[in-house]
């Protein structure tokens, strides 16, 4: 059963449309400007801020990190009406963790309780077909992942080699490096997954900058 069928499921999925936007006003950068930046249209950006188009994996990591973001700000404050139970203390419950819907029914649950910029720890799921990004366009940002499939098959690229990760197969690899996930077969991806260091991008002296690499 996954995360959205479980009757005491994760939150609602977190809006955060709202939040790219503020935050691009706030550093003064237009609408276009940042489309030209991260590679897409403008009218996908005012889409997207207006919540009504969820982004993929690589827009969210390209504009989250031109806006100089955490996920942590993406996910927000601890949502109103959340009932912190006794015994609690540090840990995170499946019917409290903040959730994000992204492009083609990807989902990703944030497991840490306390906000943390440096770490992304992720309860992931890819629907059968999904994927982080086009196959002629990989993804690239700072940092080093780690995944650990739990259920389904997922297809992990990493550079000119392509890996098949059934449940119980793990990866670690650069994030620098163009990378690419998707679902492979008939049954969807459960995942655990791991980026520390995002914004420790060497190719840039301030803020990295993902952006996409044809094949």
């Amino acid at each position: 059963m996954s995360a959205s069928e479980r009757p005491n499921g994760p939150l609602d999925a977190t809006k955060v449309g709202h939040r790219l936007r503020e935050e691009r006003e706030r550093l003064g950068i237009g609408l276009r400007e940042l489309a030209r930046r991260v590679g897409v249209s403008p009218s996908l950006v005012s889409q997207i801020e207006l919540d009504r188009v969820n982004p993929s994996v690589s827009t969210l990591y390209a504009i989250v990190t031109e806006l100089g973001m955490t996920m942590s700000d993406v996910f927000g404050e601890e949502p109103e009406g959340r009932l912190v139970q006794p015994g609690d203390g540090l840990a995170e419950r499946p019917e409290t963790r903040p959730v994000i819907n992204l492009a083609s029914g990807v989902r990703w649950e944030c497991l840490t309780r306390e906000r943390d910029p440096n770490v992304e720890f992720l309860y992931v799921v890819y629907p059968v077909g999904a994927a982080s990004c086009p196959e002629d366009a990989l993804m690239t940002h700072g940092g080093h992942e780690y995944g650990y499939v739990t259920s389904g098959t997922l297809g992990v690229q990493v550079g000119f080699e392509r890996y098949e990760l059934g449940p119980g197969g793990s990866i670690a690899f650069n994030s620098s490096s163009p990378h690419r996930l998707w679902a492979i077969g008939s049954d969807p991806v459960h995942a655990v997954w791991v980026v520390i260091g995002r914004e420790a991008d060497p190719r840039t002296p301030t803020v990295s900058r993902p952006t996409a690499v044809a094949d």
